[in-house]
């Protein structure tokens, strides 16, 4: 598999992130998001000093005991070996927004206690749920490698110069540093993607169709919220010439995006066949053309997709690494999904009164101290039973 083209000259020798041996073995049978779990980032080179460039055939090597990748993910890491620590990043960012966005509701995006599967049972099944996961995940990987690239963090790729000099009919100029989104797509769409092209023989068809359209649609939100942003040149401040370049949205807007879509997510139900339908549809020229209908699914390319109904997150089930809402805090007066009536499952909650102590009302003294009060507050505190 060929390096993806970028922005950059001729590549020098790989540099590799390092992980500590305990870390190598782990997760063989897990996915490539355990990456961005725990363990992994902190393992990761933080400066200059501490990558250290490596033979292609030590690139080769390592990205082969990296744990979770499939075989085209290893090639991809062979082809990119700098990219592999933006994908960390990405995972750990798409997680991160993943509980932030679901933090008061009775899934609040979890990953379970098993460190090599993370999300464990909610990736099998299907659910709207799982849809956001594919998505959001998908989305921190390009968000991430993209910003690497505008960074000058990557040898493979820099600002995306394809509009650079050019002017418009409005009077203005492209320049400065442009995200380079084309190569954060296309490294991503070669890398998430990669797992639903090898297990298909293992897999649900409709199930490879749903995870490849959630990956689309995170990706497609961030390509939908790019923002143009400008800068006037001339003189005193006026604005003679306007330079203008695009750049990437924060990541907790593509959360907010992707919630929304979650909010009105469509779930996908095959029509069962009737046996004389079946019948009628052996034919090679029709079940050629039924595979190319059923190749995508009839939805917008940034709508969530699902297979199967959420499960009841209420009561814990260990099995199916469900944890359960009680003992969860929750909001006596709100209406919304925190509220303790929605949250608790209509089990009721528990009201204790917390004590705070704390330091308030701080005076600087001359000279030379800070003079404090002490300010005690009772709280109401409500958790599910």
């Amino acid at each position: 598999m060929g390096a993806l083209q970028g922005g950059g000259g001729a590549r020098p020798l790989p540099r590799l992130l390092l992980l500590c041996a305990a870390c190598v073995g782990m997760a063989r049978a897990g996915n490539w998001m355990y990456l961005g779990v725990v363990g992994v980032t902190p393992l990761l080179p933080q400066g200059d000093q501490e990558v250290q460039n490596v033979s292609t055939s030590s690139a080769v090597s390592i990205c082969q005991h990296l744990p979770g990748l499939v075989q085209q993910q290893v090639a991809v890491c062979q082809s990119n070996p700098d990219t592999i620590k933006s994908v960390s990043a990405g995972a750990r960012r798409g997680i991160n927004e993943c509980q932030y966005q679901f933090r008061n509701e009775r899934w609040n995006c979890t990953t379970g206690v098993d460190l090599d599967v993370p999300f464990g049972y909610t990736l099998k099944r299907g659910s709207k749920e799982t849809a956001f996961i594919y998505a959001v995940t998908s989305a921190g990987v390009v968000h991430a490698v993209t910003q690497a690239c505008s960074s000058g963090n990557l040898t493979d790729c820099s600002c995306d110069m394809s509009k650079q000099g050019l002017s418009t009919p409005e009077g203005w100029k492209w320049g400065g540093c442009s995200d380079n989104l084309r190569f954060g797509i296309q490294f991503a769409r070669q890398f998430v993607d990669a797992p639903e092209k090898e297990r298909h023989k293992k897999f649900k068809r409709v199930r490879n169709l749903m995870n490849l359209h959630n990956n689309e649609a995170g990706r497609e939100a961030i390509s939908r919220l790019m923002k143009m942003q400008c800068r006037c040149h001339g003189v005193s401040g006026s604005c003679e010439l306007k330079t203008c370049w695009r750049s990437i949205p924060t990541f907790s807007a593509v959360g907010d995006y992707l919630k929304d879509k979650y909010n009105g997510a469509r779930q996908y139900k095959r029509k069962k066949r009737s046996r004389s339908s079946r019948r009628r549809d052996r034919s090679r020229g029709r079940r050629k053309r039924r595979s190319r209908r059923n190749r995508r699914f009839p939805v917008g390319k940034d709508e969530l997709v699902h297979i199967h109904k959420s499960p009841n997150y209420c009561v814990k089930d260990p099995k199916k690494g469900i944890l359960g809402t009680y003992g969860r805090y929750c909001n006596k007066t709100s209406r919304g999904a925190d509220s303790c009536d929605l949250l608790c499952c209509g089990r009721g909650y528990n009201t204790q009164v917390v004590r705070y102590v704390e330091r308030c009302h701080c005076k600087f003294v001359w000279c030379c101290y800070v003079k404090c009060k002490t300010c005690v507050t009772n709280v109401d505190v409500h958790t599910c039973k």
